[in-house]
């Protein structure tokens, strides 16, 4: 009796774990990447971190059942209308900011580092510099992360994404994925 009572405890631990599988992208810029469908096919969630670009945002949605994301500066009225230039969330017990200019630790710009200060992300993504970053800033016990970018305009040579797990308060298992060069 007390065995089969551990193992019923043990499935409902399992059967309640609240993780989420992230997938991260940015700077599509109008090019969506069918293995992009692929890559974050596990993943519960998908976050854009601007520069949709046409057509981008409408494929993410009809693909993946929550999409969330910023506008970024390429992007026109369309996006505008259904993602605001920074979202603030709770992912778990991870409170997460998105905003498509920001920067990277200790070089925010001014108006991302204010808003880094005031309201205390454990997470905070940006893109815009076609860069993929993953670092943590000790200053501000925050970390950063920049996906790259996906699409084909730009002066990146490799389309890069990234996939990760948020467990209750942990970020882990975080992968980059590299969609291949960016003239192909």
């Amino acid at each position: 009796m007390k065995r089969h009572c551990s193992l019923v405890v043990v499935n409902l631990r399992l059967f309640c774990n609240k993780l989420k599988r992230i997938g991260l992208i940015s700077d599509t810029h109008g090019y969506l990447d069918e293995a992009v469908f692929d890559h974050f096919r596990p993943c519960d969630e998908v976050w854009h971190a601007g520069d949709f670009g046409p057509g981008v945002a409408e494929k993410l949605r009809a693909g993946f059942p929550l999409v969330r994301g910023v506008y970024g500066n390429i992007d026109d009225q369309s996006i505008h209308k259904d993602y605001p230039e920074q979202i603030l969330f709770d992912c778990e017990s991870v409170k997460v900011m998105i905003r498509h200019i920001g920067g990277y630790p200790p070089r925010y710009n001014p108006e991302t580092k204010k808003e880094i200060v005031a309201h205390k992300p454990k997470l905070f993504i940006s893109g815009h510099s076609h860069i993929l970053k993953i670092m943590y800033d000790e200053k501000l016990q925050c970390l950063h992360m920049n996906p790259g970018a996906a699409g084909k305009h730009g002066w990146h040579k490799v389309r890069t994404l990234i996939r990760f797990v948020i467990d209750e308060a942990d970020i882990r298992d975080c992968e980059v994925i590299e969609l291949g060069n960016r003239s192909t």
